[in-house]
């Protein structure tokens, strides 16, 4: 709540100040009618330029429903949604007016049509400095898109009845003209800032905020706590941002992933998402509105790209500038994917420390990191690097058997120094080698999931051009007996494995390495002590 001094100024129940004593904006007192009807957006845009006009101020929405197509922030101005306060995205199609043109972009060939724009969103920022959205209230993308990439699955019956848009594959691409024109005069994102610093969100809900509930490029010095967030596709996408602190939030997203960290060429250029916390966050893949209203409904068994419901933290895909000093820690995972680090547009990704994660009913492996050749890139990139990431206090149960975690380069670009410990997982199992590729494809140019390569040939782990790997204090278990290999090594080398325990079973190796160096195994389930030099093929 805000303080009494900062309460609009009433008299006789009615608002007679537009300002009141502390610097406050109510949107009453510039016309709105808070009815959910008719719209409030010149209301809301007057009572902003007031405040920046007055040298900054915190522009008030006391409880009501408050309708509205772009609303355009300027710097030193917070927005304030207080209890029973909801802000809707209005509709183009039903109330009779658009929102702010997506706005021309040289490089939107390189990244999807959302990263690319930012005016077509019902809050955007552009440029600014100190600016907050605070308070109780409620966003609701009702009026939003939040239509995109392809293949869209058609759902069937007892699956959640959402609109899921666009069934073109390339249809979120920028170049495709079709797409963009059908995009004017629609926004999809609730939150959009760009090239702005000194940012707070905090304490507000978001339901249905498009395909973005927060885009944030090249947005420095932010933090961002104790949100709740239930949408029809990504959360949090932070991109190209520096020193970002993310704490105390709840996202669910079934359809896409619930906190992104992306490094695009939107700009124009190359530019680290790096300086990023995020601590004591929830992500998970409910039925849409299910986690808002506390019911937590599990009937929608697929996201629209046909595997199973999203929700996770990922560093990726969009990956051209780079990502370092990235610190994860404390969060729950629960009926969602796993923790994904994947460059594939030619970004560098180090320095890396992850901990602290307990994860249940994953629908794909706990950790995938993929370091790939995509390029969706100008002209002279070259595949990046992935190194130097630490992993560490990890319990999973529940998780898909299908893929093993993995971790993979391409020929040529090994993923380098990767440290798991204190990993616990309880799989499914119920795996046979006969139905796997021993040798997945390479699909170095593929848009990266666990799903490009197949079945996995391990159920634990599965390597594949990496240096430098070390797993220790990790314990593996199959709810059902799985017959393929616990760990499959190819082209790696320095692999060391301790105090690391699975399943035994008579028939089964441990181990599966192909083409491996410097490889050694101690006090790991029963085996005895193993130090090999150099493998080109061996089973142990």
């Amino acid at each position: 709540m805000l303080p009494l001094h900062a309460l609009p100024v009433m008299a006789q129940g009615k608002i007679v100040g537009k300002a009141n004593l502390a610097g406050n904006f109510n949107v009453r007192g510039f016309g709105a009618n808070g009815n959910g009807k008719k719209l409030d957006t010149d209301a809301i845009n007057r009572a902003i330029k007031a405040a920046a006009a007055a040298g900054g101020g915190t522009v008030y929405f006391p409880a009501g429903k408050y309708l509205s197509f772009s609303i355009r922030l300027q710097s030193h101005v917070t927005l304030y949604l207080d209890a029973g306060a909801t802000l809707i995205a209005a509709d183009p199609a039903k109330h009779g007016g658009s929102y702010d043109e997506a706005e021309p972009n040289e490089w939107d060939a390189y990244q999807d049509f959302g990263h690319s724009h930012w005016h077509n969103s019902l809050i955007w920022g552009e440029g600014l400095e100190h600016i907050a959205i605070l308070g109780n209230g409620l966003i609701y993308g009702q009026g939003l898109t939040h239509a995109g990439p392809g293949p869209r699955r058609v759902a069937k019956p007892g699956d959640m009845p959402l609109s899921l848009g666009n069934s073109d594959p390339h249809g979120e691409r920028s170049g495709n003209k079709a797409y963009g024109a059908d995009m004017v005069g629609k926004g999809n994102k609730a939150i959009a800032l760009k090239n702005c610093k000194n940012i707070i969100l905090r304490d507000i809900s978001i339901f249905n905020g498009g395909h973005f509930a927060l885009l944030a490029t090249a947005a420095d010095n932010m933090t961002i706590d104790n949100l709740k967030v239930d949408t029809d596709r990504d959360g949090f996408d932070i991109d190209c941002c520096r020193n970002v602190h993310i704490s105390n939030c709840s996202i669910n997203s079934p359809n896409d992933d619930a906190i992104c960290l992306k490094s695009s060429f939107a700009l124009g250029y190359k530019r680290f998402t790096e300086n990023v916390s995020i601590t004591n966050c929830q992500v998970s893949g409910f039925d849409l509105g299910t986690f808002l209203d506390g019911s937590f409904q599990r009937k929608q068994e697929f996201a629209p790209d046909k595997e199973g419901v999203t929700g996770r933290i990922k560093l990726g895909t969009e990956s051209n500038g780079g990502f370092r000093n990235i610190a994860i820690s404390n969060c729950v995972f629960e009926r969602c994917r796993g923790l994904a680090i994947e460059s594939v547009d030619g970004a560098m990704i180090e320095d890396i420390s992850v901990s602290n994660l307990t994860m249940r009913d994953l629908t794909n492996p706990p950790i995938f990191i993929r370091l790939g050749s995509r390029l969706r890139a100008p002209e002279g990139a070259v595949t990046g690097a992935i190194r130097r990431i630490n992993i560490s206090n990890v319990t999973v149960s529940g998780a898909d058997s299908r893929y093993a975690s993995i971790i993979s380069g391409v020929p040529g670009y090994p993923v380098e120094d990767v440290r798991i410990s204190n990993m616990h997982v309880l799989h499914q199992g119920g795996g046979e080698l006969g139905n796997v590729a021993v040798n997945p494809p390479e699909n170095a140019g593929s848009y990266p999931e666990p799903s490009m390569f197949g079945l996995s040939p391990a159920h634990a782990v599965f390597a594949r051009h990496v240096n430098n790997l070390k797993l220790h204090h990790v314990d593996v278990k199959c709810v059902q007996p799985d017959n393929r290999p616990a760990f499959a090594l190819h082209d790696v080398s320095r692999a060391n494995f301790d105090h690391v325990n699975f399943p035994l079973q008579q028939g089964t190796p441990g181990f599966s390495l192909q083409d491996v160096k410097d490889f050694s195994v101690k006090d790991c389930s029963g085996m005895a002590d193993i130090q090999r030099k150099q493998v080109e093929r061996e089973s142990l």
